[in-house]
C-alpha cells in the first residue's frame, strides 16, 4: 500500500485540553504501538490496540468511516501511517495525538488487552501465509482479513452474503490500492461456487457449515494452505453461539479436514472464548 502525504491535510492535530476534551467526549482512540508498550507504558483508558503492523485492518475493524478516531502511537511516527490509511480509506474525522503518548499527561492506565483486528489465530499462524498464489477469505464480514491479507501483496477474493458489508469492503479495498474481488455468495444454500480452484491459502474463521468444508478442501492448490478457527461446544456455556450447528465438538476439526497435513492445532480458551484452530496443508 501506498499512502498520499497529502493526506495529511485532511488530519487534525490535537493535543493538551483539546486531546483530553475528545477522550472525554468517547472518541474511539487507536493505539498502534506494540502490546508490549501499551501494557508497560500505558495507554489512554478504553483505547483500541491495534499494532501498526497490521493496520490494514483497521477500516474494517473500525466500521462506521462517520465515527471520531484519535490515533496514537508513542513519539507521533507510526500513527502517521495509520492516520494517512484511514483518510484514504474513507474517514472523515481523523485526530491524531500531537507528540504521540511520549508527552500525554491524561490519565493512562497499563492492563494488558487482545489486540484487535485480526483473528489471534491467522497473526500465529502468518509465517504460512503464502508469498504467492490467491486467497480465499469465507463468509469474510466487513473485510478484517481480506484487506489484511490483500496488504502483503496476495490476491484475495472475499466472499460473504452481506451485500452491504462486501459494497463497503470493495469500496475500501479499491481506495487503498488492494487487490481484493468481493463476490455475493450465500454459503448455505444452493450451489457451492467458491470461485476458480487453485487457492494457495483459504482462510475461514467465526463461521461454521459442516457441508461446505469439502468443496473447502478442494478448492485448495497442491500445496495450499487451509486456517480454519471456529468455536468449540464448551462456548455455549460462556457466550454465543448456542447453536451446535455452529459449534464444533473436541478433536471434530481435524476430522474435518482429513486428508490434509496437519501443521499445527490448538484447542481451548483464547482472549474469552472457547475455540478450535487447525492450520493444515493440501
Amino acid at each position: 500500500m501506498r499512502f498520499d502525504p497529502a493526506n495529511d491535510r485532511q488530519v487534525r492535530q490535537v493535543a493538551g485540553d483539546d486531546a483530553a476534551a475528545l477522550v472525554a467526549d468517547g472518541v474511539r482512540v487507536l493505539d498502534v504501538r506494540t502490546p508490549q508498550e501499551f501494557s508497560d507504558l500505558g495507554h489512554i483508558p478504553g483505547a483500541m490496540l491495534l499494532p501498526v503492523q497490521i493496520i490494514a485492518s483497521a477500516p474494517a475493524v473500525l466500521g462506521d468511516p462517520d465515527t471520531p478516531v484519535l490515533v496514537t502511537c508513542e513519539h507521533a511516527v507510526r500513527s502517521k501511517v495509520a492516520t494517512r490509511l484511514l483518510v484514504q480509506a474513507g474517514f472523515t474525522r481523523v485526530y491524531e495525538l500531537a507528540h504521540g503518548m511520549a508527552l500525554w499527561d491524561g490519565p493512562r492506565t497499563h492492563e494488558a488487552q487482545p489486540m484487535a483486528g485480526p483473528s489471534p489465530w491467522l497473526i500465529e499462524c502468518s509465517d504460512l501465509v503464502p508469498r504467492t498464489g490467491r486467497a480465499l477469505d469465507v463468509a469474510c464480514g466487513r473485510g478484517r482479513h481480506a484487506l489484511l491479507i490483500a496488504s502483503t501483496g496476495l490476491p484475495v477474493t472475499a466472499l460473504d452474503r452481506d451485500a452491504a458489508a462486501l459494497a463497503r469492503l470493495q469500496a475500501i479495498a479499491d481506495r487503498l490500492g488492494l487487490p481484493v474481488e468481493t463476490r455475493v455468495t450465500d454459503l448455505e444454500t444452493g450451489v457451492v461456487d467458491l470461485g476458480e480452484p487453485g487457492y494457495t491459502l483459504v482462510l475461514v474463521t467465526r463461521y461454521l457449515h459442516r457441508p461446505l468444508l469439502p468443496h473447502l478442501l478442494l478448492s485448495l492448490a497442491p500445496g495450499g494452505v487451509l486456517l480454519y478457527e471456529t468455536f468449540l461446544d464448551k462456548q455455549a456455556e460462556t457466550g454465543h453461539p448456542k447453536n451446535p450447528d455452529f459449534l464444533l465438538k473436541p478433536g471434530e476439526l481435524l476430522e474435518l479436514v482429513k486428508p490434509l497435513e496437519v501443521l499445527r492445532q490448538f484447542e481451548g480458551e483464547s482472549d474469552g472464548n472457547w475455540v478450535s484452530a487447525v492450520a493444515a496443508r493440501r
